[in-house]
């Protein structure tokens, strides 16, 4: 049966928000005090995105995403608003290292996204060859390079650092955090600080070491600020929901409710839902699109004068990931894992392994410690989407025979858990900041919306809600103009 939907008894402006996932979901929470009603849809059947937590042998382990930079107080504050700040979690351990020519190697104490700063550090910890240092230390000596407009990581560093730079170092950073590759991916988008250091710096080792504190000789850098929640960072999004619910008991959040069109109408935004034969119409005097840029674009191009968006977020390109979850008895490993240095490690493409990155879960987060020791073994980077077509048994086996390889891990896990995101990671590609751009200058010729979500400033999850905020306050503020503008109105 066709319907439709408009909150006339309580005369709040409806807004609606379209995507479940963190965005969407910090979106509504931002929203829950302010005179508005709320209606989330999201059209898979539970909410959260990649937040999503289960057990592995009876811990709590994250699925998806598992952490975020404790020193963003707009993210931290979120999770203290909705109640969590006594269960936030630091991390013990947050040091990586790198499997490479056959050795797990810790990677350089003074580095930058992957790019080195010192580089007779760099020679210590053995990961590149001497070939390759030869020519690291040749960007000492370069001339300065002239950007004109964005170019790919892989340009820019090779060009400074020499191209083993980019494959064992700077190319697994960005794997484990786009599940890109150097060569695509923007360098004013992915290492954004960088890119805008080294345009005062001739060295990029000298941009990358602005960056990084100086260090005393034997001094270690300090630890990252990284947190989690107690119970797994999956256990966010039902607290938001239930904060959501009990601060707004007028708002909806639904599942299994993709929306299929949006239009422009007299007086605000329709929504369509349902199948072409008996649809829902929902009525909205605002919209926030959080979805990814695939279901965005095609949400937009129903709307007239999104044409620029609609084209933008066509480009936009998506990776999927898998992730592997391996649980072992304590003794399994030889010499512990604690004891190690590092919580992580990353694998470089050109080691032909599928495992991109591999997080000793019971080492960086020390209050999961007990019995087994818990380990995430990370896979898919673009381009990789039929290596993940493999069945849960072989991803499995693929996982525990290359960590075998590289810690000498004896016996089998005892548990195993396979989470498969498809479309997962967009890829912030050459000239994806003036695609942003063009997106978000042609959502605000429209009336009422906003968009929020990974693609626009980063991936992570604090970032995320970082957007979110942004696109609440958007949508309350020309809610406020307009209400004004009635008011006016009618005065006269």
């Amino acid at each position: 049966m066709a319907g439709s939907e408009r909150d006339q008894a309580s005369g709040k402006p409806h807004v609606v928000i379209v995507g479940g996932g963190i965005a969407g979901l910090s979106a509504a929470f931002h929203l829950r005090n302010e005179p508005v009603r709320v209606t989330l849809l999201e059209g898979s059947s539970r909410i959260g995105g990649k937040l999503s937590v289960s057990e592995v042998a009876g811990v709590a382990v994250d699925e998806g995403a598992e952490s975020l930079y404790a020193n963003r107080r707009k993210t931290t504050g979120l999770i203290k608003e909705a109640g969590l700040g006594d269960r936030i979690m630091s991390a013990g351990v947050t040091a990586s290292a790198i499997w490479t020519r056959d050795e797990i190697r810790h990677q350089p104490d003074r580095q930058f996204m992957g790019v080195p700063c010192d580089l007779d550090d760099l020679a210590r910890s053995g990961v590149l060859s001497a070939d390759g240092l030869d020519r690291a230390r040749q960007d000492l000596a370069l001339p300065s390079f002239d950007r004109d407009g964005d170019v790919s990581v892989a340009s820019y560093v090779g060009g400074r650092l020499g191209q083993e730079v980019v494959d064992r170092l700077v190319d697994p950073f960005l794997a484990g955090v786009f599940s890109g590759r150097a060569e695509d991916l923007s360098f004013e988008a992915t290492l954004t600080p960088l890119a805008m250091a080294a345009r005062s710096h001739v060295s990029l080792a000298d941009a990358a070491g602005s960056l990084t504190p100086q260090l005393a000789e034997g001094e270690k850098p300090p630890p990252v600020s990284v947190a989690t929640l107690e119970g797994g960072f999956g256990s966010l999004p039902p607290a938001l929901v239930r904060d959501v619910l009990a601060a707004a008991p007028d708002a909806s959040l639904r599942t299994g409710a993709a929306v299929r069109e949006l239009a422009r109408t007299a007086d605000g935004w329709r929504l369509t839902l349902g199948p072409v034969t008996d649809p829902e119409y929902i009525e909205a005097d605002a919209v926030i699109v959080a979805v990814p840029a695939g279901p965005a674009s095609r949400l937009l191009a129903g709307v007239p004068g999104t044409g620029a968006a609609v084209s933008a977020l066509a480009e936009v390109p998506y990776a999927s990931v898998a992730t592997v979850t391996l649980a072992y008895p304590r003794g399994a490993f030889p010499g512990g894992l604690a004891g190690r240095g590092y919580a992580a490690y990353r694998v470089p493409a050109v080691e032909g392994k599928l495992v991109k990155e591999v997080t000793f879960t019971t080492v960086k987060w020390p209050h999961l410690a007990g019995e087994v020791e818990i380990v995430r073994c990370a896979l898919g980077r673009f381009g990789e989407e039929h290596l993940l077509q493999r069945d849960d048994a072989d991803l499995v086996a693929v996982a525990a025979a290359e960590l075998a390889a590289a810690t000498g891990v004896t016996g089998g896990p005892v548990a195993t858990r396979v989470s498969r995101w498809d479309d997962a990671l967009p890829q912030y590609t050459v000239g994806h900041l003036d695609r942003v751009k063009r997106i978000r200058e042609s959502v605000a010729t429209q009336p009422g919306l906003a968009v929020c979500g990974a693609l626009y400033d980063g991936v992570g999850v604090g970032v995320c809600m970082t957007t979110a905020r942004k696109a609440a306050d958007q949508v309350l503020t020309w809610l406020k103009k307009e209400a004004a503008t009635r008011s006016v109105a009618v005065g006269v």
